[in-house]
């Protein structure tokens, strides 16, 4: 392949690096140089990795991100007079000898290029990339920015933003990912401290800066932004499928004081006939008192009298229970003793525990890389969730304080802050794996690392602001972490930190929570989060966004799947839809929900309209007043008092499930598929994806079934068509499908399935098209729906 040569190659030069010799082996093209070796891999057509090793160094081997193998076979090298090209069947390594320089490019485009390669100095190593003056860029974990994040130097060290609101340079979980406009990205791969710059000083000049550790990054890059994501999540790993009852709706707080609260707060949800799948308790299930107990780490029975009871009964009314959990173990807490005996706290540079002071007491805290002290949590873990506990909420895991005196049984603090939370969510996950195999773990957890998603780990976008300014920036830290793997970032719905009661931001919060992955107010108490406890008003358009999520559980679930698959974020930014629209880079507020919806969140006091922009190339509805709208352009709408604007594309199957109370009643014997119509589609698709709900791996255990939806028009003819997949070991029963055909202007001749004709009511005012016909284990269904002309 061709090397495109322009400005980038040209800045691709290292004056103080003498290129010697390169050979070509197992471990793909090795460059020997003055001052050291490069060793350049790919994993794949769409994957390569630089490292460099210098003088007198060993190659460190092992990575906490990734989770690929590189590919033995594939690239070619040719060897020309002043340079190397080294390709894939996509992206190019050019490397020059004089003046020594290595460059990257995808299928003839150039991407970046190096500009000294690393250089250590007294403090840091850093790295310096020539970058193109147009690029947006993306990543760097989770922080209120705008969506181009250039122009900033950003510090890689996770830490909580308490109160946060409309700019956060700093948040519980950064990455050394940096995601270009041009659809490529550069991982950093590794783990201590630094800081990533974004052009900081106007130069066009990327900069990673690292305290120690790997000198190792990965390029990935891709045609589109859905093969992007593919890509990334193929390096670092894929999310495994939740809980289904983790799509329903949390009740929690700061917090539940008693057994006794904790009940009759659920009898509350069940008398108003809220749904609710799940309680969260926080501190107080260990303690009467905020400071001093931390790391008790076993129930108050004082308080908690009897929580094995408690437990049961919840789960008798489909309600899990999620306990709170810290790794720091305070020493005025019961398990202080057993923790220092047992060894499984960080030490002081004499092998003694470190011990230091902050908000909840003086503490020690857990040494998540050290074995002994992973079996040692482990077994906490596994002795309450054999009482019952459904899940886990792992807090402060940043490490919320962790001083650099600090040591770990790898590395001192700084070495390995930012993927402590990531180590922390992967002894929760592997011990799921080897004790509880059959279950699905939830880990909800505010810091991690690159990768973390293969955990199983639901983050939060941590103490935000209970204001309107809080409310703005959540979409764009969604869509930037989905970008960069973490597709279940999430909020306290109705906002965290502050006493602020304003039931129009908490009822617009929880309308935006119907379309973002995980659905759980949270708040501290002296305002209730919950909305069985807010007036009457608020409570009854709570419950309606609660129900419409309910209903979405079968679309959802199919979303989480999706992602499980391919990695494709389930909030996706509207560049997704064009992917040469630049002016689409900087919007977070608009949004896709999946494939079929698209969002568009209300963020001001008091708006009576909002301006969307729709996607050109389709045709859209208004959800819920079904007015028709060309892509193409951007609509003033009108805002409505009980949801926000949400937009389905034309040619879309939406299938939904009414009237359930929780997760427990998910049954597709009897469902409700949507489906948008429109001339101007002539073949739509969409899928339903089935399981328990509950087994691990249940797709790759052959424990699924498929429902795959094909749309054909032609002319004055409507097909519509279920094919069923079912896995190897899955039983299917019978279903009553109820198809809701939404958009047919006239009164259609007939329904038919196969040559049997069908009974059907069409709406003369809302052009709806109902009938219902069943589809029996594991068979197809075919309607041809004969319309009006």
């Amino acid at each position: 392949m061709a090397f495109a040569v322009g400005s980038l190659t040209a800045m691709a030069q290292n004056s103080q690096r003498v290129y010697q010799s390169h050979s070509l082996g197992t471990n793909g093209l090795i460059v020997e140089t003055d001052q050291g070796k490069y060793q350049i891999r790919f994993y794949n057509q769409n994957i390569v990795e630089t490292a460099f090793i210098p003088n007198g160094e060993e190659f460190e081997k092992d990575s906490h991100a990734v989770v690929l193998q590189p590919e033995k076979k594939g690239a070619k090298l040719a060897d020309r007079q002043n340079d190397l090209l080294y390709s894939s069947k996509g992206m190019s390594v050019k490397v020059s000898k004089k003046p020594f320089g290595i460059s990257y490019s995808y299928k003839g485009k150039n991407l970046l290029s190096e500009k000294e390669g690393y250089i250590k100095t007294d403090s840091t190593q850093n790295i310096d990339f020539q970058i193109e003056k147009e690029e947006v860029l993306f990543g760097g974990g989770a922080r209120v920015l705008g969506m181009n994040r250039r122009g900033y130097r950003l510090n890689l060290y996770n830490r909580a933003h308490y109160g946060y609101g409309t700019h956060s340079e700093l948040m519980n979980y950064t990455m050394p990912v940096v995601i270009s406009s041009k659809k490529y990205a550069v991982h950093f791969d590794n783990a201590p401290i630094g800081h990533l710059d974004l052009d900081s000083k106007k130069t066009n000049t990327l900069r990673y800066e690292t305290i120690s550790g790997r000198k190792v990054y990965q390029v990935i890059a891709a045609d589109s932004w859905e093969d992007f994501t593919y890509e990334f999540t193929n390096l670092t790993g894929r999310q495994p499928l939740l809980p289904r009852w983790a799509l329903g709706n949390f009740s929690s707080r700061f917090g539940y004081h008693s057994q006794k609260e904790t009940m009759e707060t659920i009898d509350q949800f069940v008398k108003d006939s809220i749904p609710v799948d799940a309680i969260i308790l926080d501190l107080f299930w260990f303690g009467k008192e905020m400071k001093g107990e931390m790391g008790n780490l076993a129930f108050h029975r004082d308080s908690f009298p009897n929580p094995e009871k408690m437990i049961s009964d919840l789960d008798k009314k489909g309600v899990k229970t999620i306990l709170i959990t810290e790794p720091f173990i305070l020493t005025t807490s019961k398990r202080w003793q057993e923790a220092v005996d047992n060894k499984v706290l960080g030490t002081d540079t004499e092998g003694k525990p470190f011990t230091f002071d902050f908000y909840f007491g003086n503490t020690g805290l857990v040494d998540v890389f050290k074995p002994e002290a992973q079996d040692w949590f482990w077994n906490i873990y596994k002795g309450l969730a054999n009482m019952g506990v459904g899940g886990w909420w792992g807090d402060l895991g940043e490490p919320e304080v962790h001083p650099s005196a600090l040591q770990h049984i790898n590395g001192s603090a700084d070495e390995v802050h930012n993927i402590y939370g990531h180590y922390w969510a992967k002894l929760v996950y592997e011990g799921y794996e080897k004790d509880l195999s059959n279950q699905r773990p939830f880990i909800l957890m505010r810091a991690g690392a690159v990768g973390s998603q293969r955990y199983g780990m639901i983050p939060w976008t941590g103490d935000v602001s209970r204001s309107w300014d809080g409310l703005k920036p959540q979409t764009e830290i969604s869509l930037q972490m989905g970008l960069q793997g973490i597709s279940y970032m999430h909020s306290d719905l109705g906002g965290f930190a502050g006493d602020n009661l304003d039931d129009e931001l908490y009822t617009r919060w929880l309308q935006y929570g119907v379309f973002q992955p995980i659905y759980r107010p949270h708040a501290q108490e002296a305002v209730p989060s919950e909305p069985i406890f807010r007036e009457p008003k608020t409570k009854a358009l709570a419950k309606k966004s609660i129900e419409l999520r309910y209903q979405l559980m079968p679309y959802n679930y199919s979303l989480a799947f999706e992602n499980n698959q391919t990695g494709l974020p389930l909030m996706r930014p509207l560049f997704f839809e064009e992917q040469d629209n630049k002016a689409l880079l900087n919007v977070s507020d608009t949004y896709m929900w999946g494939d079929a919806f698209l969002v568009s969140t209300i963020t001001d006091a008091g708006a009576k309209q909002k301006e969307v922009y729709l996607p050109k190339g389709n045709v859209w509805f208004d959800f819920v007043k079904e007015q028709k709208y060309f892509g193409g352009s951007s609509y003033t709408v009108q805002v409505e008092e009980d949801h926000i604007p949400v937009f389905v594309r034309a040619g879309s199957f939406i299938p939904m499930k009414k009237g359930m109370h929780n997760s427990g009643e998910y049954s597709l014997e009897n469902f409700e598929l949507h489906y948008y119509h429109d001339s101007s589609v002539k073949h739509g698709t969409g899928q339903l994806y089935n399981d328990n709900g509950e087994t691990p791996k249940a797709y790759e255990k052959g424990e699924y079934e498929l429902l795959k939806f094909t749309s054909a028009h032609s002319g004055s003819k409507l097909k519509l068509d279920i094919a069923t997949e079912k896995g190897s070991n899955y039983s299917i029963e019978d279903k009553k499908v109820n198809w809701v055909i939404h958009h047919i202007e006239k009164q259609p001749k007939k329904v038919k399935w196969g040559k049997k004709n069908l009974d059907f009511t069409w709406d003369k005012n809302s052009r709806v098209l109902q009938f219902t016909e069943e589809l029996q284990k594991g068979k197809n269904q075919s309607i041809t729906i004969k319309l009006a002309k």
